[in-house]
């Protein structure tokens, strides 16, 4: 892994720089998938982590690498929700400025929970690529420090302490099915199970519609997607095409990508509330793959339930029945 942006050595000082400021997250079983395969079938649930998803990791652990001067200065970053609610959280507890620029594709719920947080909303355009440009002017103006929701080192080994607490707590693992979208958690996460268990298998798993990793990596270089609603609507926008840190890393290290379709997404959705567990179509594309026989179990498997923050209604509609996007 060398060349590589960010090293095992890196995760484990993130550990250490966030480890007062966010929850180790248990592994569940599921008891249904795990009986269909006759393997182990385990569940990070970083749904319960605080502020609801896995990118309180990678936003805590970015601010709080930079200097005091640019602290003060405040932070800025675009994101489809749960990052940016991470970095006000983080923020906060830090007493900076922070500064969210979203597009009007993120839900309503995550731009709410983002302003109750205490963060400068701006909404900018209609894809995650016109909310990145935005930040870029706000960085410029207002003499901001910008922090991506992906391509940052600093981010990735935040989410690799996901992958450590996955190597320590499932030492079997066989294969490990990780949400798939600009790259921070799969990178992370990559880094840390390889490191320490090079013989399991990372897959990537993101939606049908814009997947602009799965397409890159297809591609064999960053390219644009066509983004469009989803049920995984955290997984939505590109990955730039300057991208140096995440793309590199999923080259490297991941063993696949796996598309899930919008009626698969959903099922996963109602299953996983049979087991008591509510997330977010991006948390369920794991368990999407599985049921829908596009991974196969061999082995131990973990996914990762990447987050909770589903709106209430919409998450009524799938429950009742609805498939897809539309249903939002």
């Amino acid at each position: 892994m060398t060349g590589l942006a960010v090293a095992l050595d890196d995760i484990l000082a993130a550990r250490d720089r966030i480890a007062e400021r966010v929850r180790r997250t248990s592994l569940l079983s599921d008891p249904v998938l795990t009986d269909r395969f006759g393997v182990p079938v385990a569940m990070k649930a970083e749904h319960r982590q605080e502020t609801g998803s896995f990118k309180l990791r990678g936003a805590s652990n970015a601010l709080l690498s930079l200097p005091p001067e640019r602290l003060a200065r405040g932070v800025v970053t675009a994101s489809t929700g749960n990052h940016g609610r991470a970095l006000a959280h983080a923020a906060r507890l830090a007493g900076v400025r922070a500064v969210v620029c979203l597009s009007r594709l993120v839900p309503a719920n995550k731009i709410a929970a983002i302003a109750a947080l205490g963060a400068e909303l701006r909404i900018a355009g209609a894809s995650q690529d016109e909310a990145m440009a935005e930040v870029a002017r706000a960085a410029v103006g207002d003499g901001l420090t910008a922090i991506p929701p992906f391509d940052d080192p600093a981010v990735v080994a935040g989410q690799g302490t996901l992958g450590l607490e996955i190597a320590e707590d499932c030492p079997e693992a066989a294969t490990v099915l990780v949400p798939l979208s600009g790259g921070g958690l799969a990178a992370g996460v990559a880094v840390a199970v390889k490191a320490l268990r090079p013989g399991a298998k990372v897959i990537g798993v993101t939606m049908e519609t814009g997947a602009a990793m799965a397409a890159s990596l297809a591609a064999g270089r960053p390219v644009e997607v066509v983004e469009g609603p989803s049920l995984a609507d955290s997984l939505g926008g590109g990955i730039g095409l300057e991208n140096r840190v995440t793309f590199p890393i999923c080259r490297a290290l991941l063993d696949g990508a796996v598309l899930v379709s919008e009626a698969e997404i959903a099922a996963a959705i109602r299953h996983l509330v049979a087991l008591g567990e509510t997330v977010e179509g991006a948390a369920a594309v794991g368990t999407a793959a599985l049921l829908a026989g596009k991974v196969r179990a061999t082995g131990p498997v973990v996914t990762i339930l990447s987050g909770g923050n589903i709106d209430p209604a919409l998450h009524a509609r799938i429950l009742a029945g609805a498939n897809g996007p539309e249903a939002a």
